[in-house]
């Protein structure tokens, strides 16, 4: 697989070019590849309206605002790039390189050209914007990649999906602005299973949603509805029961992954006053029906899904692992060699923990602890070192499933 940020680097002129087309703009001056005053803010004004509606007011949320042609070139100068890098990063815990792939709620087609640059050999991107899904499509044109590996598709929520068999299939920032109230959570669950049932043997549905407290909550929930109808969850959990995140109304579970933005989008995060130093998410990653859940390693395994809670003389992370959730913990005055990395545990590595005891709500470690790293973040974890066909094991499939 390329390198995500230099991928990215190469998008961010057609992103532009595209965007001063949709505008009206004029061509600008050769060579110059920036943004002039009175566009970022004209786009910062933009985003700021996506990022008011989409994260925080919620006003937008089931709204057309891909039809604004000024909501839709911020949305590719700024959220295109974040989405685009969300996705290359999680690609990377998928247990083998996508072939054919669907991008539902595509927008302008930011998560179909991640798959393709991550190795996808064709694309369809789905959408009820058509303005939106003609600018992927002039994106396909832009770009080294064949205009054909990249098709379009006109899809509605009460519509049928596009048809055929997928490899991949991404549903990025769609869910939670699909229904609302006591209906969603069976309505998103009946897309979902819907969309698991078109997944090719070994393959994978990726959801991602914003990584707010609400909309991490209701994918968790979502995720409890599957797991408890068979479905294997193959990243982020590692723990097979019921999500404890749940278990109090101001807890959620989100992941962060490192990236270098683009100076175009910190530009612009600069003009609507937001902040994108990390990439922030929650996210799922299911296998089809009747498929295992794969087998980790011996051992205490823990996924870090907290940041670090400095408390007086020790640190402290939250973790989840088969055992479920807890705190680990170790003292100052405890660090050793052997546990050393503990102090530069990321939010969603995974480790194995050897030699610690229970303390209050979790583990804690001692000198004689030993801490290993299993996966950096946006890594798959390695199996237990069976081979794939029993890792990738099929079971019956649960009923209701179609076949």
């Amino acid at each position: 697989m390329t390198d995500p940020d230099r991928d990215l680097a190469n998008w961010l002129p057609r992103l532009l070019a595209t965007a001063r087309q949709l505008l009206g703009w004029p061509a600008p001056r050769a060579g110059d590849g920036r943004l002039e005053l009175r566009d970022r803010k004209l786009l910062g004004r933009a985003i700021e309206r996506l990022s008011l509606g989409l994260t925080r007011d919620r006003g937008l949320v089931g709204q057309r605002y891909l039809d604004n042609p000024e909501m839709l070139a911020g949305y590719l100068l700024f959220y295109w790039p974040i989405s685009y890098g969300q996705v290359r990063r999680l690609l990377g815990e998928l247990p083998r390189k996508p072939g054919t792939a669907l991008d539902l709620g595509s927008g302008p087609g930011a998560a179909s050209f991640a798959l393709l640059d991550a190795g996808a050999t064709r694309v369809l991107a789905a959408d009820r914007s058509g303005p939106a899904l003609g600018l992927a499509a002039k994106l396909a044109q832009l770009s080294m990649t064949s205009g054909k590996a990249l098709n379009t598709q006109r899809w509605q929520p009460e519509t049928p999906l596009p048809s055929g068999k997928f490899s991949v299939i991404v549903a990025q920032h769609l869910l939670n602005e699909l229904w609302r109230g006591d209906e969603a959570l069976e309505r998103r669950a009946a897309l979902c299973r819907d969309l698991l049932g078109r997944l090719e043997s070994h393959g994978t549905l990726l959801l991602i949603e914003p990584a707010l407290r609400d909309t991490s909550r209701e994918l968790l929930q979502l995720r409890d509805v599957l797991v408890g109808e068979g479905i294997a969850v193959r990243a982020p959990c590692l723990y097979r029961g019921a999500c404890q995140a749940l278990d109090r109304p101001s807890d959620w579970c989100h992941a962060e992954r490192d990236w270098t933005p683009p100076p175009m989008v910190l530009e612009l995060a600069q003009a609507a006053g937001l902040r994108k130093e990390r990439l922030k998410m929650s996210y799922l990653m299911l296998a089809p029906p009747g498929e295992l859940w794969a087998e980790p390693p011996p051992g205490r395994l823990f996924r870090i899904v907290s940041e670090p809670l400095q408390g007086k003389g020790r640190l402290r992370y939250m973790a989840c692992g088969p055992e479920g959730r807890m705190g680990l913990a170790l003292q100052d005055k405890h660090v050793t060699d052997a546990n050393r990395h503990f102090e530069a545990l990321e939010r969603g590595e995974v480790i194995r923990i050897e030699g610690a005891e229970a303390k209050g709500d979790g583990l804690g470690l001692g000198a004689t602890s030993r801490v290993t790293r299993l996966a950096a973040p946006g890594e798959s974890v390695p199996d237990s070192g069976e081979d794939a066909g029993a890792t990738y094991g099929r079971a019956p499939r649960p009923p209701g499933w179609e076949s």
